[in-house]
């Protein structure tokens, strides 16, 4: 059977760019994926591309590196903004990088839970 374009960045990003890390496991979800770290989702996979869970502690790296948000439209074509942020490809092929950006997404999604 062959594997779609979805299914070949799934294995990219779980292989290639977090196979280095420790308890990292994902879900499939609204035509995507959720990239869980020990039972924290800090990542979305969508339209094949990856997004780390952003907060007012790592913003700024994105913005420095313009990066640009998730966005979505809904039924009624309004863009709707979550706080998930492309991961530039630098930082994807950099093993020592990305595994400081998961950390601070991680530590992103636990203090929004938190609040909640």
């Amino acid at each position: 059977m062959r594997s779609t374009n979805k299914e070949r960045f799934l294995s990219y990003v779980l292989e290639d760019v977090l196979g280095h890390l420790k308890g990292i496991t994902h879900r499939a979800m609204f035509g995507g994926y959720g990239i869980y770290k020990n039972g924290v989702i800090f990542a979305l996979i969508a339209y094949n591309k990856l997004y780390f869970k952003v907060g007012e502690k790592n913003i700024e790296e994105y913005q420095a590196l313009k990066s640009k948000p998730f966005q979505y439209a809904q039924g009624d074509h309004r863009a709707t903004t979550m706080s998930y942020w492309l991961v530039p490809d630098l930082i994807q092929k950099d093993p020592k990088k990305i595994s400081e950006w998961v950390r601070k997404s991680v530590a992103v999604s636990k203090a929004g839970k938190k609040s909640t």
